[in-house]
């Protein structure tokens, strides 16, 4: 368990000494190098151009080599999008603990899982170190500053102007990538497959339509942080047509009443945890079994976190049958080992 992500993540000149050489000798050197390179222009030959593809983002262009072949990924959840399109990445953004044990990533990797590199924040040394052809930073909150410093390693894919930070939507980011990657066709029957599951799903569940479900994300330590509309860590919940509710962010104990809604789904925590304030446990949804838990270490739990395709078609499996017993009045089983 390693969800240090509540929320909107903030964040040589060289001298060249020599020994003095008088002008004269100086010339000479010149005229001869001068010669020999004309001499031998004729049978050098010009290296082809780089294929690039371009990217467009809120900070202008970046052009990307076509089917970059290193690829590094500094984003919260890049790597999820980057793995299901066939690529591993040289070095990951850490996030999730079990993250290398989520059944489609060992599916993607071939059991191996992804490189990590350490500490909360972007670890320039690591990337500069991993010698990328390419750096995707969709999902995180890249500043000028940051954007430049990333460039300077290698090309830097980030998001467009036309979302807020770290808001990207799950089907804008994977189209992002593809193109970035050279595989839109795939990025394209990836986003057809988990939208004829999700439709499937509405088709079968009228009932979701309308209904406000909260997402409470990690409160295993007594804290509350509820995870609003748009945020990628409860897309699922909104691609399948449920509401959210209007407070966002860091709820206190005394204002548990806000998440007495439709649904609510417990991101981080069992039920038996929860149910260990009495002010939670009193709540209509919980009393009436509305509310559905699963903890951090759960495969559940990554794949609504991270949000990949492949993350979402798992999280569907496990997410639409309990949300109909919930919806339905019906017994919702235990997800904190989904």
């Amino acid at each position: 368990m390693r969800p240090s992500h509540p929320g909107l993540s903030g964040r040589d000149n060289r001298k060249f000494p020599g020994s003095r050489v008088r002008l004269g000798t100086a010339l000479v050197a010149l005229l001869v190098a001068i010669v020999t390179v004309t001499g031998c222009s004729s049978a050098t030959t010009t290296a082809p151009l780089q294929e690039t593809v371009t990217i467009s983002h809120k900070f202008g262009e970046t052009k990307v080599p076509k089917d970059p072949a290193r690829v590094v990924t500094v984003g919260w959840n890049d790597q999820d999008f980057v793995l299901s399109l066939g690529v591993v990445p040289i070095v990951t953004r850490a996030w999730f603990d079990s993250y290398n044990n989520y059944p489609w990533v060992q599916e993607a990797t071939g059991g191996k899982g992804v490189a990590t590199m350490g500490g909360d924040g972007i670890d320039y040394e690591a990337v500069a170190a991993a010698k990328p052809d390419a750096i995707f930073a969709v999902y995180e909150t890249v500043d000028q500053p940051t954007y430049d410093r990333l460039s300077q390693i290698a090309p830097t894919v980030i998001q467009s102007a036309e979302y807020p930070d770290e808001e990207t939507p799950w089907h804008v980011q994977l189209l992002l990538t593809g193109k970035a990657l050279g595989k839109e066709a795939e990025a394209q029957a990836l986003l057809d497959e988990v939208n004829a599951k999700i439709d499937a799903a509405k088709a079968a569940n009228p009932a979701f339509a309308g209904k406000v479900l909260v997402e409470d994300f990690g409160p295993e330590n007594g804290g509350h942080y509820l995870i609003g509309k748009g945020d990628p860590r409860r897309a699922l919940f909104d691609a399948l047509g449920f509401d959210a509710q209007e407070h966002t962010g860091d709820l206190s104990e005394e204002r548990l009443a806000l998440m007495d809604r439709d649904l609510l789904f417990v991101n981080g925590a069992t039920k038996e945890q929860m149910t260990a304030s009495p002010v939670f446990a009193r709540l209509n949804v919980v009393q009436s079994d509305r509310a559905l838990y699963t903890t951090f270490d759960s495969n559940l739990s990554g794949a609504l976190s991270y949000s990949g395709p492949k993350a979402l078609l798992y999280a569907l499996d496990q997410l639409v049958p309990q949300l109909s017993n919930a919806v339905n009045g019906k017994p919702v089983a235990d997800l904190s080992n989904a």
